[in-house]
């Protein structure tokens, strides 16, 4: 039932993204955007007509090259009639021509089940491990741990806050981990419960102290206090972490954020809502230099009226004075997820896939369990955990 939950909310999210995002299609309308669905026939020449704007700009508003075709089902968005085109555009703060494009037609792909070699939105459940069930110790959501040990003599122990999707992620966390703590939070659909949920400065400081408690009473260990703090997220889920790193708590305990196609943002002007992504600007900054830790990955989903995860996860590399890589796809990636875009700098890591449909969103679950390995286990070294005989 918890997969067809997941099913259920990738389906929604993309049927109705313009209804969950930063920058809603209402607002966006209320800002004399449009968003035009391709029909068999269309052509850019006669769209571009319909509305009274020029081919360039359209397909420049749409990221799209010359000779790109566009295809029944796709939908582009109107520039205004006073847009120019993005080759006039400059990054902000810098003399320089550049602008953040949304994902090109290319990348504007689906893949079945069948040929991905399972379903992304209902994998098969390897159980709980070494974990005990889920609890409903915490003060929000519920967390696993080992059913023995996992923390150090003194009761230190290692711990990541999940938001969104706490079942899919739990079948990736059991199959690496072995001795940190999960939780998991699920508050909606939308970003704006996550933010709503942690505004308070005590929130996030009352969940941790909610996990110690649940923590020390387990193992009798009287003083058990968290060591390493992660915040991962899948899709809306983002919208916590922003909300916790911006804050002097949070930002100082937690070392690291896991973002799975789910940073959003508005628009200012010609480019991102700068102010909107801040925190993460700030905690990219931090993690290229090796303090923070940093793992952010997009598929090309297209949302109306909002700026793509390719486009707030290209912001930031943008930001950091680097391009990210292209490459090819190389067939090893989980749930028939296809990279096509890769960059790394310090403790900073960006990785961008093909894909622009439910199973695209819930794949990039799959990647969690190559990030935790080859991350997130290693950078903490936490105390192992063991099962009961």
């Amino acid at each position: 039932m918890l997969s067809s939950t997941l099913l259920r909310s990738a389906v929604i999210a993309l049927a109705t993204l313009c209804l969950v995002g930063p920058g809603s299609v209402r607002e966006a309308a209320a800002a004399g955007a449009k968003v035009h669905k391709v029909e068999k026939g269309h052509s850019l020449w006669g769209i571009a007509k319909r509305y009274g704007v020029t081919v360039a700009a359209l397909r420049d508003k749409n990221s799209l090259e010359e000779g790109d075709p566009i295809k029944p089902g796709q939908q582009l968005e109107i520039p205004g009639k006073n847009e120019k085109s993005g080759k006039s555009r400059k990054r902000s703060g810098s003399g320089k021509e550049a602008r953040i494009k949304k994902p090109g037609a290319s990348t504007q792909t689906q893949k079945s089940a069948k040929e991905r070699g399972i379903n992304p939105c209902n994998t098969p459940d390897p159980g709980y491990g070494i974990y005990d069930r889920w609890s409903r110790a915490p003060s929000m959501g519920q967390m696993i741990m080992p059913q023995k040990g996992g923390t150090s003599p003194s009761g230190r122990f290692d711990v990541m806050f999940h938001f969104h999707g706490h079942e899919p992620i739990r079948k990736e966390w059991v199959q690496v981990m072995d001795g940190a703590v999960l939780v998991g939070i699920d508050l909606g659909l939308g970003s704006g419960p996550y933010g709503t949920a942690f505004q308070s400065p005590k929130a996030f400081e009352r969940l941790v102290e909610s996990v110690e408690k649940a923590v020390a009473t387990k193992t009798g260990k009287k003083r058990a206090r968290v060591r390493h703090v992660g915040l991962s997220a899948w899709s809306a889920g983002y919208g916590a972490v922003q909300e916790i790193i911006s804050q002097p708590y949070g930002h100082k305990l937690v070392d690291t954020v896991v973002l799975l196609d789910g940073l959003h943002s508005g628009y200012s002007g010609n480019t991102l809502n700068e102010t909107q992504l801040k925190p993460f600007i700030d905690w990219t900054r931090e993690s290229v230099r090796g303090k923070k830790f940093l793992f952010v990955s997009h598929s090309s989903i297209i949302p109306p009226g909002y700026a793509s995860t390719t486009e707030t996860a290209n912001f930031l590399i943008q930001k950091m004075g680097g391009k990210a890589r292209k490459t090819t796809p190389r067939g090893s990636d989980p749930m028939g997820l296809d990279l096509i875009s890769r960059y790394s700098r310090g403790n900073f890591h960006v990785r961008g896939y093909n894909g622009n449909d439910k199973m695209d969103h819930c794949a990039h679950i799959g990647l969690y369990r190559d990030v935790l390995k080859v991350h997130v286990k290693r950078r903490w070294n936490s105390p192992r955990g063991y099962g009961k005989k």
